[in-house]
């Protein structure tokens, strides 16, 4: 809206100085030379001088040359900063029990900019920001489900599906992070529970940069 504004302006000084400029002169009855008048151009009611509104134009051509360098130096780093992933257990196949927790690795990849490794199941904050994470989990009640969102070895949010006989249930979680460059964030499977996938991909992790910081 600044740049519509700005250029919006700088075309009515302009058409403004080109009228003034434009004015055609003529003789007088007594042989001098009669000047034109300065036509009113709407708000410059003052009779602005052709100097000074070209001072003015100048001001407003330096003015929306810096909104421009300001707005693309905005896309630059808007750019930098895209991050997100998406991902799926995605084995056909229950993962566990184990007798320790383990961290979880996502074999289906929807999407990644590169900070999530497929291969750990670990995400690396590229910049500071405030991120958005969100997982879920299917398993089968015969035996517990547990799982941990993680951010560098500190649990942060957490999901439990006590034995319920035999049936399927699915859980989901998920928490907005304020995360430091370097900061690690991961699903970690609770020790003696497990989880489970298949074609219809319940068991899911995802997450992405909301702001930087």
């Amino acid at each position: 809206m600044k740049i519509s504004v700005a250029a919006l302006t700088f075309f009515f000084f302009y058409a403004c100085v080109a009228e003034i400029t434009a004015q055609p002169t003529g003789d007088r009855d007594d042989g001098t030379i009669q000047s034109s008048g300065v036509k009113d151009c709407g708000a410059a009611e003052d009779q602005k001088t052709n100097g000074q509104l070209l001072v003015i134009l100048r001001e407003l051509e330096t003015k929306l040359r810096d909104i421009q360098k300001e707005l693309g130096v905005l896309k630059s780093q808007f750019q930098g900063n895209k991050v997100a992933f998406g991902a799926s257990i995605s084995v056909g196949e229950n993962v566990g029990p184990f007798n320790t927790d383990i961290t979880l690795v996502y074999k289906k990849i929807y999407a990644n900019t590169g900070s999530f490794n497929p291969r750990t199941g670990i995400f690396i904050a590229p910049v500071k920001g405030i991120y958005y994470f969100s997982f879920s989990g299917h398993n089968v009640s015969t035996k517990p489900m547990g799982l941990q969102l993680m951010k560098n070895g500190e649990q942060m949010v957490t999901v439990y599906n006590h034995p319920a006989g035999n049936r399927f249930e699915t859980a989901t979680n998920g928490m907005t992070l304020k995360l430091e460059v370097g900061d690690q964030v991961y699903m970690r499977l609770m020790q003696n529970t497990w989880v489970m996938d298949n074609r219809n991909d319940h068991s899911t992790f995802i997450g992405h940069l909301l702001f930087p910081l």
